[in-house]
């Protein structure tokens, strides 16, 4: 059959509609997107836990999605320089931002122009990781229970560390404070080393450090464990009970991270970039690694991920109200 020249305009134009609906904008469904670098900010030095956790993350990705993700660190002013940049980017899923429990917890008690669930969007929640209560072997208790009962016929006697204030470490002994009406003295450190040592030396004598880096000092007999604060008991150290089986309710407390992009991120890329993170992060290699740090991989979509944030915003909240938490550095 032979086209006349109005039939073959005809065809074409329908040809054009068609292709136009069948090519996807990244404004309408994400499809196209990346269509170059995505840059992945991180407000910590390089060779911490995070930057470790997004550039194994990022090669995963740039894998998936055939274009580079590239991990930017832009460490100073407990993260809010990384922030900055990210609230000026353009929402277009080409710059996103991994933050941690200190983003929720730090706005709390530090001045903070910025709120992660009002000024951006969440992504995807990557990992979860929790911690064991340590006491001195000093100490006469060998359960959750006992400690308490020596608490309150010692207050404020007992000396806890943390890695500074507002710490997921110094939250978690306000919690167990406020949990079971003992009284304890924080000592805040600027690094994990001088407290282990006052730790180990016995000038400190109780601490909610990580399993992982915790766990020679356990098996030697040089730190005594109570208690994991995970919901369920750490492979690492099966005989240690979670704070539910010793007794104590409410001391679940799980540091994560996490990625945000710009507000106005169009949903269409958070749910690519969530299906591709959930892929990755339950990759045999990713939990292999995961686990050699006493971490594991967290799944879910980007509104659960928001509810976590908003949960744990809300918890600490009352937690700082209800000690009188202040901290006269605004």
């Amino acid at each position: 059959m032979k086209a006349t020249p109005g039939l073959l305009v005809c065809l074409l134009s329908a040809a054009s509609i068609q292709f136009a609906h069948a090519q996807p904008t990244a404004k309408s469904t994400g499809r196209t997107f990346p269509d170059r670098p995505v840059r992945t900010l991180v407000g910590l030095p390089a060779g911490g836990s995070t930057d470790i956790i997004v550039r194994g993350l990022s090669i995963r990705l740039a894998d998936a999605f055939g274009q580079p993700f590239v991990v930017d660190n832009r460490p100073g002013a407990s993260g809010l320089i990384a922030l900055d940049l990210l609230a000026a980017a353009a929402p277009d899923g080409h710059t996103l931002m991994a933050i941690g429990g200190t983003s929720v917890l730090y706005p709390l008690l530090y001045k903070s122009r910025y709120d992660i669930l009002r000024d951006f969007a969440p992504v995807a929640q990557l990992t979860a990781q929790g911690y064991v209560m340590v006491i001195h072997p000093s100490l006469p208790a060998n359960t959750v229970s006992e400690f308490v009962q020596y608490l309150k016929a010692n207050p404020d006697k007992v000396n806890y560390s943390s890695s500074g204030i507002g710490s997921p470490l110094h939250m978690s002994g306000e919690l167990f404070k406020l949990n079971t009406g003992t009284r304890m003295t924080h000592v805040p450190y600027k690094g994990t080393a001088p407290a282990y040592a006052d730790l180990l030396g016995g000038q400190i004598q109780m601490a909610f450090p990580t399993v992982i880096s915790s766990l020679v000092h356990i098996k030697s007999g040089r730190l005594r464990a109570l208690a994991v604060t995970t919901p369920k008991r750490v492979q690492a150290v099966p005989n240690v009970p979670t704070f539910d089986e010793a007794g104590l309710k409410g001391m679940t407390v799980v540091n994560w991270y996490g990625l945000i992009a710009p507000k106005k991120t169009p949903q269409a890329i958070i749910d690519r970039l969530v299906g591709e993170i959930n892929k990755a992060m339950n990759s045999p290699e990713m939990i292999k690694n995961l686990v050699a740090d006493g971490a594991e991989a967290a799944s879910g979509s980007s509104a659960e991920f928001a509810a976590h944030i908003k949960a744990e915003n809300e918890r600490w909240s009352r937690v700082v109200k209800t000690v009188g938490m202040k901290v006269d550095l605004r």
